[in-house]
C-alpha cells in the first residue's frame, strides 16, 4: 500500500514539474507581448497549472495542448521557449500584429497539427527545422514579412494537406517534391522573388517550360432520366480544398490544362452507373469547400463574395479533390462598399433572407448557402426539392431539420443510398452547423473561418449550447402573448436595423 501511495505521489509530482515548465514557457510569452485587451489577464504565474488560464487548453495530464491567441491585438515577439510545449498540437497567433523572427525552437513541437502565424508582420527566413513537425497538417504562414527562400525540408512533412505562404518576400526555386507537388499557385501568391513551374516563372538558368498539352474538351456526362437521391452532391477534397477562383480566370484555365487527363466537371446528378459517394467522401467535400470560401472571405483583398453556393457548384476531378467553382455571380467586396444590389440572383432555395429581402450580400450570404448544402450532402437532394419534402407537413425547411434533429431521426434526413454506412455522430454535427448556417439573422451566423474550426473538431459544442439556449428563450418568448392586440405581425420584426438598410 506504502509503495502504490509513493508511486501515486511521483506521478503527480511529475505532472506539477510538467506543468511548472509549460507554464513558464507560456508566461515568458506574456511578458515579451504587449496585451492592450487584457486577453492575456488570466495568465497569472503564481498559479502552478496553466492549464486555468483562458485560451489555453490541455489534456487529461495537464499538459497543454492548444494555445488559442488569434485575432487578439496582441503585439510583440514570440519567444524560443515555446519549444518546450512537447504535446502543444495547435498554436493559433493569427490575426495579431506580432514581428520579429519565427523561433527555430517551434520545430521541436513534434505533435504539432496546425500552426497558424497568419495576418501578422513576421520577418526572416522560415525556419528550416519546422520540416521536423512530422505530424503538422496545417502551416498558414500567410500576409506577413517573410523573406529567403523556402526550406526543402517543409517537402519531407508528409502529413501537410493546408500550406499558405502568399503574401510574404520570398524568393527563389518553389521546392515540387513531396508533400508540395501537391500544392497549388495560391499556397505562393504574391511572392515576386519565387520561381519554378508552379509559379509561372522560370527560374535563372533553368530550361524553359514545357509548353501545356492542349486542352481536351471532356465528354459530356449523360443525363440519366431518373434523377438519384444523390443528385445534389458535388465535390471531394485534396489538400485542403485546392481552391481556383476565377479572378483571375487565367489560374482555373491554368490548372486544366496543368493535368489534362482529370477534367473538372459539376454534378447536377449522378449517372446510373457510378456509386453513390461514401460518408467519408461527403465529409472532405464540407471540409473543403468551407476551407474554399473562407479564403475567399478572408484571404482576397477586396474579398470575394461566391453569392451562389450550392452543391451543383462545387466542382470536382478525377481525385474528388474540390473546387469552388462558377463564379458568375461572384461580388468583389471593398470594405466601403454598401453590398447592396438592384438585382437578387441566386439559386432558389439557397438565397440568405436578408439578399432576397434587401438586396444586401455579404460573406454572411455565402454562409447561409453553404448551411443549405450540407444538407445536401448529408440527405442527397437538392434544396429545392428538400423544401417540398418538408412541406408536405406544412412545416419550413430548417424548422423540419431541427425537429428531426431533436428526436433523434436522422435515419429520415440521411441519403437513403447510404444505407447505414455513417456514422451518426458526425452527421448530427454536420446537421448543427447547418444550422448554426442558416440563422435568419446575419450577425448570428458563424463566419466560414469560424464554420472551418467547427469542422475540424473545436467549439462546435460550445456554439451548439449557446445557440440552444437561444432558442428555448425564443420560444418561450412566443409562446407569450402580445401586450397590444393591434399589433401588425411582420416578417421583418425580428430583423436588425442594419439588415433593413436595403434599397429604397
Amino acid at each position: 500500500m506504502m509503495r502504490f501511495q509513493v508511486l501515486v505521489f511521483v506521478v503527480f509530482c511529475v505532472k506539477i514539474v510538467a506543468a511548472n515548465v509549460e507554464g513558464d514557457a507560456l508566461h515568458s510569452l506574456r511578458t515579451n507581448l504587449l496585451d492592450p485587451n487584457s486577453v492575456l489577464q488570466s495568465w497569472d504565474p503564481t498559479l502552478v497549472n496553466p492549464c486555468t488560464w483562458f485560451h489555453v487548453t490541455c489534456n487529461n495530464d495537464n499538459s497543454v495542448i492548444r494555445v488559442d491567441l488569434g485575432n487578439a491585438a496582441l503585439s510583440g515577439t514570440l519567444v524560443p521557449q515555446l519549444g518546450l510545449l512537447k504535446n502543444l498540437q495547435y498554436l493559433e497567433l493569427y490575426s495579431n500584429n506580432l514581428s520579429g523572427p519565427i523561433p527555430s525552437d517551434l520545430g521541436n513541437l513534434t505533435n504539432l497539427v496546425s500552426l497558424d502565424l497568419y495576418l501578422n508582420g513576421f520577418s526572416g527566413p522560415i525556419p528550416n527545422t519546422l520540416g521536423k513537425l512530422s505530424k503538422l497538417r496545417f502551416l498558414r504562414l500567410n500576409n506577413n514579412s517573410l523573406d529567403g527562400t523556402i526550406p526543402l525540408s517543409l517537402t519531407n512533412i508528409t502529413s501537410l494537406q493546408v500550406l499558405d505562404l502568399s503574401n510574404n518576400q520570398l524568393s527563389g526555386p518553389v521546392p515540387d517534391s513531396g508533400s508540395f507537388s501537391l500544392f497549388t499557385p495560391i499556397s505562393f501568391a504574391n511572392n515576386v522573388g519565387l520561381c519554378g513551374p508552379v509559379t509561372g516563372h522560370p527560374c535563372p538558368g533553368s530550361p524553359p517550360f514545357s509548353p501545356p498539352p492542349p486542352f481536351v474538351q471532356p465528354p459530356p456526362i449523360p443525363t440519366p432520366e431518373v434523377k438519384s437521391a444523390t443528385g445534389a452532391i458535388a465535390g471531394g477534397v485534396a489538400v485542403g480544398a485546392a481552391l481556383l477562383f476565377a479572378a483571375p480566370a487565367i489560374a482555373f484555365a491554368w490548372w486544366r490544362r496543368r493535368k489534362p487527363q482529370e477534367f473538372f466537371f459539376d454534378v447536377p446528378e449522378r449517372p446510373p452507373n457510378e456509386p453513390p459517394l461514401d460518408w467519408p467522401t461527403r465529409k472532405r467535400i464540407a471540409l473543403g469547400s468551407a476551407r474554399g470560401l473562407s479564403y475567399l472571405h478572408d484571404h482576397c483583398d477586396p474579398k470575394i463574395i461566391h453569392r451562389d453556393v450550392k452543391a451543383a457548384n462545387i466542382l470536382l476531378d478525377e481525385e474528388f479533390e474540390a473546387v469552388v467553382g462558377d463564379f458568375g455571380l461572384a461580388k468583389l467586396m471593398d470594405y466601403k462598399d454598401t453590398h447592396v444590389t438592384t438585382a437578387v440572383r441566386g439559386t432558389i432555395g439557397h438565397i440568405a433572407p436578408e439578399y432576397l429581402s434587401t438586396g444586401k450580400s455579404s460573406e454572411k450570404t455565402d454562409v447561409f448557402g453553404y448551411g443549405i448544402m450540407l444538407l445536401e450532402l448529408i440527405t442527397g437532394q437538392r434544396a429545392f426539392d428538400l423544401a417540398r419534402l418538408a412541406n408536405d407537413d406544412d412545416v419550413m425547411l430548417l424548422d423540419w431539420v431541427k425537429g428531426l434533429l431533436k428526436e433523434k431521426k436522422l435515419e429520415m434526413l440521411v441519403d437513403p443510398d447510404l444505407e447505414t454506412n455513417y456514422i451518426a455522430t458526425e452527421v448530427e454535427q454536420l446537421i448543427q452547423v447547418a444550422l448554426l448556417c442558416t440563422q435568419g439573422s446575419p450577425m448570428d451566423r458563424p463566419k466560414m473561418s469560424d464554420v472551418v474550426r467547427m469542422l475540424e473538431g473545436d467549439g462546435l459544442a460550445e456554439r451548439w449550447d449557446e445557440w440552444q439556449k437561444v432558442e428555448v428563450l425564443r420560444h418561450e418568448l412566443d409562446l407569450q402573448p402580445l401586450p397590444n392586440s393591434d399589433w401588425l405581425l411582420d416578417s421583418t420584426d425580428n430583423l436588425h436595423a442594419v439588415e433593413l438598410s436595403g434599397p429604397r
